[in-house]
């Protein structure tokens, strides 16, 4: 199972690099990450090789997150890579809450993360339009 971790920022300077920081400091390796903000507070949301071991760093530093399954699929790297996995979405009527990239590509292959509701019947309606799911170990996370 992947796991994403969600990380609550104050939204001032410097917030992103001390938490970058502390994951280099402890050879934690980002897989993914995504930022969204309100004029308060950003939620940075990162995939990590090892979550277990950021997430103890990171609560050790005093951030303020949740660790939580994300799914992840593999999309050819080419125009038009994503579009069958959303039409297969769209087919079953089902919303995304989230998604980003991943910055591990092989193979011609990119990888997406996934957020929505219901992900059991997320990854039946794609692995049902031939859309492969992504694990662990082909995205070196522990």
């Amino acid at each position: 199972m992947i796991h994403q971790i969600s990380i609550f920022l104050e939204n001032r300077a410097g917030q992103l690099a001390q938490v970058t920081r502390v994951l280099a400091d402890h050879s934690v390796d980002m897989r993914a990450i995504s930022i969204a903000e309100t004029s308060d507070y950003g939620v940075l949301r990162v995939i990590v090789d090892d979550a277990d071991k950021a997430t103890n760093v990171l609560l050790e530093n005093g951030f303020i997150l949740s660790k939580t399954p994300v799914t992840v699929v593999e999309v050819p790297d080419q125009a038009g890579g994503l579009s069958p996995v959303l039409e297969a979405l769209a087919e079953g009527n089902m919303d995304i809450e989230y998604m980003y990239s991943l910055f591990t590509h092989r193979d011609g292959k990119a990888y997406m993360v996934f957020r929505t509701a219901d992900e059991e019947k997320f990854k039946a309606l794609v692995t049902a339009h031939g859309v492969a799911l992504a694990g662990n170990e082909e995205l070196g996370i522990k």
